[in-house]
C-alpha cells in the first residue's frame, strides 16, 4: 500500500507551477493558500489569485492538478481559488519590486453578483435592470453584463438602441452607458436586431471570456451579471472564470418555481459560488388603485431563503408601470420611484449593499481619453 504524501511534499511539487506573467513559481509568490491531504489520497489545494477575473485561472488549475497527481499515493486533486487581499497584493508587489501586478479586466470591480433563476419567465432580467438603476441612483458605480445569450434583453430594458461599443487606445471594448452611467455589455450589441443566437458550450465559453477580459469595465462597485435561466453552460463557465462572485436567486412565490430555483442554488454550491440572497418577484399583483391579488400564491421566496439560510432581500409586486417601463427602456425605480415595485427593488439594493459594504469613491476630474473607434467583436459565429 502506497503511503500518503506529506503537506511539505505537496507544496514542494507546486514549485513546478509557474505564473507565466510574473515568471516565478506559485510557492515563491505565496499563492498557495492551503493544502489538505486526506486519508483516501485526495489532496485539496487552494490557490490565491491577484484578481477574481484572472484570465490565466485555468492555467493554474491544470498545472496544480498535474503537479500533485505525480506524487505517490495521490488518488485525486481538488483545486479551488480565492483572491489576495489588497494588503497581500501590496506585499507581493513590494517583494517583487514592482507595483504593476497583473490585474485583469475585473481588477477594479469590487463585487460581482450573478443574478439567476431556475426557470425562465420569473422576471430575472427586469430585476437586474432595476437593481442596477437603484444601485446607481444610490451613488454606486454599476455595470451590467447581459450573459443571457439566448434571451438577451438588457439593451432594450435599459433604453440602449442600435449603437455599438467602441474600442479604446488599449484595444479594450468600452461598455455603452445607460441611465446614471450604468455600463452595459450584451451580445445584443453584436448581432442583428432580434436575431437568434445558436451556440454550443465552447462558443459560449469564448464569448463570455471575451466579455470579462476584453471589456474596459473600469472601477465598479458592482458588476451585475444577468444569467440565462437554468443551470447550463453559461452558469458553469462564469463560476469557473469568477471564483469570488456571489449568486442572487430570483424566484416567484409559487411552490413549483421555488423548487426549480432550489436547483440553481444546488448548482451554485457545487461550483462553490456563495448565494448572497433571494428576491421574490411577481409577489402579488398591485392594481393602479392599490388593490393586491396573490396571482402566483405566496411564501415561495421566504421558504427558499429559509432553506438556504440567506436573506430574502425583497418581495417585488407585479405592477402595470413595472411592465410598461421595462418595454420603454426606463427602469421603474427611475421613472416612478413611488411605485410599489420600485420601492421593493430599492429595498433589495439596500440589502445588497449591506451584504457587501463598500466605501463610496472620491469623485475626481476625468482624465483625457483617446478618441474611441468603431470596433467589431471576434465572437464565435454560429
Amino acid at each position: 500500500m502506497s503511503s500518503m504524501p506529506t503537506q511539505e511534499q505537496v507544496v514542494a511539487s507546486l514549485r513546478a507551477v509557474i505564473d507565466p506573467e510574473l515568471r516565478r513559481d506559485i510557492v515563491e509568490l505565496e499563492m498557495v493558500r492551503s493544502v489538505d491531504v486526506h486519508a483516501n489520497g485526495v489532496v485539496d489545494v487552494m490557490i490565491s489569485l491577484t484578481t477574481p477575473g484572472c484570465p490565466i485561472r485555468s492555467h493554474f488549475e491544470t498545472g496544480v492538478a498535474q503537479a500533485v497527481r505525480e506524487l505517490e499515493g495521490v488518488t485525486g486533486v481538488n483545486v479551488s481559488f480565492d483572491v489576495l487581499s489588497d494588503q497581500e497584493k501590496a506585499a507581493l508587489g513590494h517583494k517583487l519590486g514592482r507595483a504593476d501586478l497583473p490585474q485583469g479586466a475585473l481588477a477594479q470591480v469590487k463585487n460581482v453578483i450573478c443574478i439567476g433563476s431556475g426557470k425562465g419567465g420569473v422576471g430575472k432580467s427586469s430585476v437586474t435592470a432595476n437593481l442596477a438603476a437603484a444601485l446607481a441612483a444610490d451613488g454606486r458605480q454599476v455595470g451590467v453584463l447581459d450573459a443571457d445569450v439566448w434571451g438577451y434583453s438588457q439593451p432594450r430594458m435599459l433604453g440602449l438602441g442600435a449603437e455599438r461599443p467602441q474600442v479604446n487606445a488599449e484595444r479594450k471594448l468600452v461598455p455603452l452607458s445607460a441611465h446614471d452611467g450604468i455600463r452595459v455589455m450584451s451580445i445584443g450589441f453584436f448581432v442583428e436586431q432580434d436575431a437568434a443566437v445558436v451556440w454550443r458550450g465552447p462558443m459560449l465559453h469564448k464569448a463570455l471570456q471575451q466579455f470579462l477580459e476584453d471589456v474596459e469595465w473600469g472601477e465598479l462597485d458592482y458588476l451585475l451579471i444577468d444569467l440565462p435561466p437554468g443551470t447550463g453552460d453559461v452558469s458553469m463557465t462564469l463560476a469557473q472564470l469568477l471564483p469570488q462572485a456571489k449568486f442572487l436567486i430570483v424566484t416567484t412565490p409559487q411552490a413549483v418555481a421555488q423548487k426549480v430555483a432550489r436547483r440553481s442554488a444546488e448548482m451554485a454550491a457545487k461550483v462553490k459560488l456563495e448565494v448572497a440572497g433571494v428576491i421574490e418577484n411577481m409577489s402579488g399583483f398591485v392594481t393602479p388603485g392599490g388593490e393586491r391579488f396573490q396571482l402566483f400564491g405566496e411564501g415561495g421566496g421566504q421558504l427558499l431563503a429559509d432553506e438556504l439560510d440567506v436573506p430574502l432581500l425583497a418581495k417585488v409586486p407585479l405592477t402595470m408601470p413595472l411592465r410598461e417601463q421595462a418595454d420603454a427602456g426606463l427602469p421603474i425605480v427611475l421613472s416612478d420611484p413611488d411605485d410599489p415595485a420600485a420601492q421593493a427593488i430599492r429595498q433589495a439594493a439596500r440589502g445588497l449593499i449591506a451584504l457587501s459594504p463598500i466605501e463610496l469613491p472620491v469623485m475626481q476630474e476625468p482624465s483625457p481619453a483617446a478618441a474611441p473607434q468603431p470596433v467589431g467583436m471576434s465572437l464565435p459565429m454560429a
